[in-house]
Formats: C-alpha cells, sequence, structure tokens
C-alpha cells in the first residue's frame, strides 16, 4: 500500500462555490464568482461547486447502477470492449492504463460514454458510436446519457465565466466545447488484489488531458491533489457537490497561467480496501478546434506551439498506453 506523506485538508482555503450565484445572481455575485473560480482553479488547480444544476437524485441513481455493472461477470464485461481499441467508447479491463510516464498499471476499470454525432457530421469520422449493456443493464443508457447532458452544462458555463478573466468572447470557449469530444468516464476501482506490485496505485499522480474536469464526489475518499506549494491534499466534498480541476489543454492555451492540476487516487489508508466508484467528466474541445496560445496569457512569448485538440488527444492517449 502506498503511504502519503505532507497531506492536509482543503477546507481550509479551497474555495467552495455557487453556480446558481453566477447563473441567478446580482452583478456583484457574477463578478465574486468569476474572481474564485479563476483564482481558485489557477492557485490552487481546484475549486468545489455547490448549486449547480447536476441532479443529486440522478447521481445515486447512477452510482447505484454502475455498481451493478461491475459486479457482472468478467466476461460480461469483457463483451462490451470496442474492437477499434483505444478505450474511447465501452469498457477497458481492470490494469489497461498507467499514468503518463508510469511504469505500472493504475488499479482500476472504467467506461467511456462519449459524444455520438449523426452519420454524415463533420465530426463524425472522430467519434465511435457508443457501447451500452443493454441487455444487461437495459436502465445503464438513459441514466448516463442523462447525466453525461448535465455535467457539461455545468461545463459550459463554467467555461463562459472563465472567458472574462482571460479576455476572450463570452462564447469563445462555448463554440469550442459545443459538440466537442467530451467523456464521462465510469470508473470502478475494485479491492486492492494480495500480491500486486507494490508500486501499484488506483491512479498514479497524473494530470488531465481536457480543458477541465468536473467530479461529482466519489463514493469513498482517496482522491489527493497537488497544491501549488508541492503538498497533497485530501479531497473530502459534500455529496452532490462537484470538485473542478484544470486539465492540459486549458494550460497549454493559457500559457500555464492556469497549471494543469497533479492528482491521483491512493489506495485504502485506513484497511478497509472496499470498492471505490468515481465519475469524472472530462470537457473537451471538438477535434478540429486549434489549441493556440491566448493573446492575455502570451507574456514574452508562447510556450507551446500550436496544435489540433485531436492531435493533441492522440499524443496523449498514446503516452498513456490506450492507443500504439
Amino acid at each position: 500500500m502506498q503511504t502519503t506523506t505532507q497531506t492536509s485538508s482543503t477546507l481550509r482555503k479551497v474555495p467552495t462555490l455557487s453556480l446558481g450565484s453566477y447563473l441567478h445572481g446580482s452583478q456583484d455575485d457574477k463578478v465574486k464568482f468569476i474572481e474564485q473560480l479563476f483564482h481558485g482553479i489557477k492557485d490552487y488547480g481546484f475549486i468545489i461547486l455547490k448549486d449547480h444544476d447536476v441532479s443529486a437524485e440522478l447521481l445515486t441513481q447512477a452510482y447505484q447502477v454502475l455498481e451493478q455493472f461491475y459486479k457482472l461477470p468478467d466476461a460480461t464485461k469483457r463483451s462490451y470492449i470496442s474492437e477499434l481499441g483505444g478505450g474511447q467508447r465501452g469498457y477497458t479491463a481492470f490494469g489497461k492504463e498507467h499514468a503518463k510516464g508510469s511504469p505500472v498499471m493504475d488499479l482500476k476499470e472504467f467506461w467511456h460514454v462519449g459524444r455520438e454525432v449523426e452519420d454524415g457530421h463533420a465530426f463524425a469520422k472522430y467519434y465511435p458510436k457508443n457501447i451500452w449493456p443493454d441487455d444487461s443493464l437495459p436502465e445503464f443508457r438513459p441514466i448516463f446519457e442523462k447525466l453525461y447532458s448535465q455535467l457539461e452544462l455545468a461545463g459550459i458555463q463554467m467555461m463562459e465565466a472563465l472567458s472574462y478573466p482571460l479576455q476572450v468572447e463570452k462564447d469563445f470557449f462555448t463554440k469550442m466545447v459545443v459538440e466537442g469530444n467530451s467523456i464521462l468516464r465510469l470508473l470502478h476501482y475494485p479491492p486492492i488484489p494480495e500480491g500486486v506490485d507494490p508500486r501499484c496505485v488506483r491512479a498514479a499522480a497524473h494530470e488531465d488531458i481536457n480543458f477541465i474536469t468536473i467530479l461529482p464526489a466519489a463514493t469513498t475518499s482517496g482522491l489527493q491533489l497537488k497544491d501549488r506549494d508541492g503538498s497533497w491534499l485530501d479531497i473530502e466534498s459534500d455529496y452532490g457537490t462537484l470538485i473542478v480541476d484544470a486539465g492540459d489543454m486549458l494550460s497549454r492555451i493559457t500559457n500555464e497561467v492556469i497549471p494543469s492540476t497533479t492528482h491521483r487516487v491512493i489506495n485504502p489508508q485506513d484497511g478497509t480496501n472496499t470498492s471505490r466508484y468515481s465519475m469524472p467528466f472530462f470537457m473537451h474541445p471538438h477535434p478540429e478546434s486549434l489549441l493556440s496560445c491566448l493573446p492575455s496569457c502570451r507574456g514574452e512569448g508562447a510556450k507551446y506551439a500550436d496544435i489540433t485538440a485531436h492531435e493533441f488527444l492522440m499524443q496523449r492517449l498514446r503516452e498513456i498506453g490506450l492507443i500504439k
């Protein structure tokens, strides 16, 4: 088991923000939300969000269905692995993915729900069709399609708020993320098996690929984020809240004004060794978006060359072992 050092509670300083204050509050409320959101993810790497429109009842249903799915026989789960490979849709088996640069695999299995567009759409060549376990769990599809939509809306609203401090048009990010390559990842971290490589953890320290990640509070603890001072922070948030952190794509276009947030999921420390379920939503721009340094963040010059969102995604998927 991995031990942790230099940890602290996030409740002292990480802001818990009300999305409702931005959507429905006064002008002063909106300005305060925008400032707190920007400084939260810039200075600490993340914020906790309340008063959003993601249904608490839906989250409860989703976790219940997720638990049912991961109790299915291994052969049944493996029948939902995509023939296309790369884990873009459907099931990815235990021990398949590793963090960038890690010599060992993470201790997790997961399912991906992604964007679907009609045949003939300009982005159809990028987006495989979703895989659904309709024969095993018919309630799976409607629940997670609805959750995808609700988390996406919250993400669009937050990206719009970030447009003000980054000095771009109000709809700058919205135009990039509508019909974007966003992914809802449905994670199961099983009890740690006996004899596992002691270097393996549930999710080794890594940064996400996307603009922002929106994570409904998980079923058990274990998530840690690295603060800007290098300390690991245990993230404990109320059920129904959303944890939001910054990914590599946002870091890239802001010239690291908003750094990508390093985080991990540690192995159980209290001796319980039970399953952990988690449902992060990775908000991506559409594949043909150009990741280019924003003028307000250029400073002495862009640190990264322009690249399309699709090219960057493929580069990162190779680095974490999902494609060759």
